[in-house]
């Protein structure tokens, strides 16, 4: 999402000789030679120019403090693990984060003017995962809501409206391949588009995902397929029906991939794709004059229960152990200025997390703001379910054939040993 600026003359990446991977120095020319280094943690590629220039700026505007810019991947558990964690980071909010912030390692921020701007139902996400008494661990930066993408030249074509209802989309599915055109285009040969959207996407739009968790977590490892709150009770409905969804994919899904899809999905080939707003920078540089926009996958009957699937696709935070924690609070502070925070997400394709955060731009996504503003976003089933359970391989599994009551009693004895490990 957004290429380098032309010239990093003056923030370059260093590269460390050890196998470091990248540590940046931001606005490294003509400083105080006595500016205190403040190690900044980002690992998101796409946007590490973004960022990197973002420090700079702050750099001139607070020359006693230099941010050395760490984009090193999958170290995050060693640094806490040698007592070096980083002064600040800006990462995704998720299950590697949910340890640190579930043992306490993570500063409070809950008295900062910052955290008292963000939206309600965008803090509500942040208790997908345990917390720490009552702290603020972590503020929410940016959110990525994803949802059906559909080709709305297609739909126009076909006298087909916006589906709010599933029998009304089952009945668009029914009339796109009445008319030779794919309803949806499947990829299922990558596990992880089918959980994060058929999967995540018929979940949410049935189950209230956080509560879930939350009694699944109250249960501890008594959870079993008869219990009142198990995977095999809770997800079997929802499961059914994106099995019943996954007939109107094309007769290859088994067999393509996520760059199939895009390029498929681009050149017009189905009605639409369930990926999330990372696919459309890829569709719009294959074909920029192609018409989309995005819809919750309706999956009841009430369109009042509609959602779109978001992440916290970026959160601040703060270690306990941060070796200068007043600085890391003035770079936190200039990180969430609304000018600087909306420009961001603008650019990434983001949605704001402030209360008074403006309305997205890019008519593309346009069409979820009203969900966002509302509330009615949940984060994935998949985002809940710690990497150490293989639901990836289960969600794709399904797609192929496998039993879904199987999968679920398997999913309810994963998640019973891991808390009885816990």
């Amino acid at each position: 999402m957004g290429a380098p600026p032309p010239s990093v003359s003056r923030r370059s990446l260093i590269a460390g000789a050890a196998g470091l991977a990248a540590l940046s120095l931001a606005g490294c020319g003509g400083g105080r030679s006595d500016a205190t280094e403040l190690r900044f943690y980002q690992t998101k590629r796409e946007v590490i120019p973004y960022v990197r220039d973002l420090l700079g700026d702050f750099r001139e505007e607070f020359p006693g403090v230099r941010p050395i810019h760490d984009t090193a991947e999958g170290t995050l558990n060693g640094m806490f693990v040698r007592n070096s964690p980083p002064d600040i980071a800006l990462q995704l909010y998720n299950f590697e984060m949910a340890r640190f912030v579930e043992r306490g390692e993570l500063s409070d921020l809950s008295d900062l003017p910052e955290t008292q701007a963000i939206a309600a139902p965008v803090m509500e996400q942040v208790q997908l995962y345990p917390q720490y008494e009552d702290h603020v661990s972590v503020l929410p930066y940016s959110m990525m809501a994803a949802s059906v993408i559909y080709n709305r030249e297609i739909f126009a074509e076909h006298g087909v409206e916006v589906p709010t209802t599933y029998s009304e989309f089952i009945a668009a599915c029914e009339t796109f391949q009445d008319a030779g055109v794919t309803p949806v285009y499947g990829t299922y040969a990558d596990a992880w588009t089918v959980k994060q959207g058929l999967v995540d996407y018929a979940v949410g739009g049935m189950v209230d995902v956080i509560d879930f968790f939350q009694q699944l977590r109250a249960q501890g490892p008594d959870v079993t397929p008869d219990s009142p709150v198990s995977f095999s009770q809770v997800l079997h409905e929802p499961l059914e029906k994106m099995l019943e969804i996954s007939e109107y994919t094309q007769h290859d899904a088994l067999s393509r991939n996520y760059g199939d899809g895009n390029n498929a999905f681009a050149n017009g080939e189905a009605a639409m794709y369930f990926q999330g707003p990372w696919a459309l920078i890829e569709i719009g540089q294959i074909n920029p004059d192609l018409e989309v926009g995005t819809f919750p996958l309706p999956m009841t009957e009430a369109p009042a229960d509609n959602k779109v699937r978001v992440n916290l696709d970026l959160a601040l935070w703060i270690p306990e152990g941060a070796r200068h924690p007043q600085e890391a609070r003035q770079l936190l502070q200039y990180l969430a200025r609304p000018e600087i925070q909306d420009a961001y997400n603008e650019h990434a394709l983001g949605f704001g997390v402030r209360e008074d955060a403006p309305d997205v731009t890019d008519e593309r996504i346009a069409e979820m703001q009203p969900y966002v503003d509302s509330g009615a976003i949940y984060q994935g089933v998949s985002q809940g379910i710690p990497l150490t359970i293989p639901f990836e391989s289960y969600c794709q599994d399904l797609v192929f054939g496998a039993d879904l009551e199987q999968m679920l009693r398997t999913l309810d004895a994963d998640w019973a040993r891991l808390a009885q490990r816990t």
